[in-house]
């Protein structure tokens, strides 16, 4: 057999008691398969290069070493993981920089009113290096993830308040975040390519000053059981967290993150992988795998950024590939969303939805140019499933 059935052979008998991808899917479930979109084919680019499903429209919100409209802010460069936060009748949108602190790293936020126009934006991070992706905590603060070697996690406060660094949620390269309010903790990812993952296990749910970093323990297959073992020295020196606890399961260079209706799903760059985890059960499986879509070519590699809809779709980010958000359905099937054109330079990024659902956010790292400078981020409003 090629790569591609053995790989399918073998996840087809080892997951038959793994649980489906969502709640709502039928039993015994594969990856996800290629499918016609619930919103049709794919439209002739838009004035934004942006190609769109009928119905649907982008606009630019913001540009790299520009200011943003409707303000004095000046945006960040290579603006990467973001989230939106509830803020009165209108939100917030943050959103990281992939710099180093001498270029501007940290995070900011774009501040909307009801009507979705921008009514304010500013820096809410400042002096840290190479905040790639993060997550949203239930008390509406950023966690804002460092991808370098001994990285931290930054908490910030989009609402108001200073940043302050979380050392007892690790020292690691940190990807991203995602918090699960029935169990009070927060998983994290690890950009490595024998990267781990985590969840950081507060003392008390709501301050993320102190507590216990764990890590997943499971075996080589694609499928199976878990359990958390804790990581004996967060702080990661002299040894490294992902180094400190015999049988933690490695993942080929963890990125996005997110968490909904007891599952947490997240993304390896290194295969090409979507991995959702059963929390109920202490299972685990493949929601994606490049090489299980059959037949067909596969619409989705290089994943990266992942967020949810309220309809429960995932929405996953393209670094590199052909620049898409492809989403997969709770019935696990997979099409492409949209596709951003003349910006193969770049990536994908910060992909956030809107309270009620009907606006999605994210930007395009490089833009056209290709450069930290030429970042863009983007609004796409439309009929949205909800």
């Amino acid at each position: 057999m090629d790569r591609r059935t053995l790989l399918r052979a073998t996840v087809a008998g080892a997951g038959g008691l793994a649980l489906p991808f969502t709640a709502w899917s039928a039993a015994y479930a594969a990856p996800a398969q290629n499918a016609a979109g619930p919103y049709g084919a794919l439209q002739a680019a838009d004035a934004n290069g942006i190609q769109l499903p009928a119905g649907f429209t982008s606009s630019v919100v913001a540009r790299s070493r520009q200011t943003v409209p409707g303000t004095s802010y000046v945006w960040h460069d290579a603006p990467d993981g973001g989230a939106v936060i509830p803020n009165g009748t209108g939100w917030i949108y943050v959103s990281n920089a992939e710099t180093s602190s001498g270029s501007g790293g940290g995070a900011s936020r774009l501040v909307f009113d009801a009507s979705g126009a921008v009514v304010g934006a500013s820096r809410i991070l400042s002096g840290t290096n190479n905040n790639c992706a993060g997550g949203k905590t239930p008390w509406n603060t950023w966690l804002s993830c460092e991808e370098i070697s001994l990285g931290r996690v930054w908490e910030t406060y989009p609402l108001g308040g200073t940043a302050v660094a979380r050392p007892a949620m690790g020292r690691f390269k940190h990807e991203a975040a995602a918090a699960d309010p029935v169990r009070r903790v927060i998983y994290l990812t690890e950009d490595e390519t024998n990267g781990k993952f985590y969840r950081f296990v507060p003392t008390t749910w709501g301050d993320l000053s102190s507590g216990t970093l764990q890590v997943l323990v499971a075996g080589s297959a694609t499928s199976g059981s878990f359990t958390w073992a804790n990581v004996p020295d967060p702080d990661g020196s002299p040894t490294a967290t992902r180094s400190q606890v015999s049988g933690a399961k490695s993942f080929n260079g963890g990125e996005g993150c997110h968490y909904a209706d007891n599952t947490v799903w997240f993304t390896t760059k290194g295969d090409n992988r979507v991995w959702q985890i059963n929390l109920a059960g202490g299972t685990y499986e493949l929601a994606y795998d490049d090489n299980l879509v059959s037949p067909g070519t596969a619409p989705l590699t290089g994943v990266d950024n992942v967020t949810g809809s309220t309809a429960g779709d995932l929405y996953v980010a393209e670094d590199g590939g052909n620049m898409e958000i492809c989403l997969i359905t709770p019935d696990d099937k997979i099409s492409v969303f949209l596709r951003v054109t003349g910006q193969s330079s770049s990536e994908i990024t910060g992909p956030a939805f809107t309270p009620v659902g009907n606006r999605l956010y994210f930007s395009s790292q490089r833009g056209t140019t290709g450069a930290s400078s030429g970042g863009i981020t983007y609004c796409v409003t439309g009929p949205f499933r909800t």
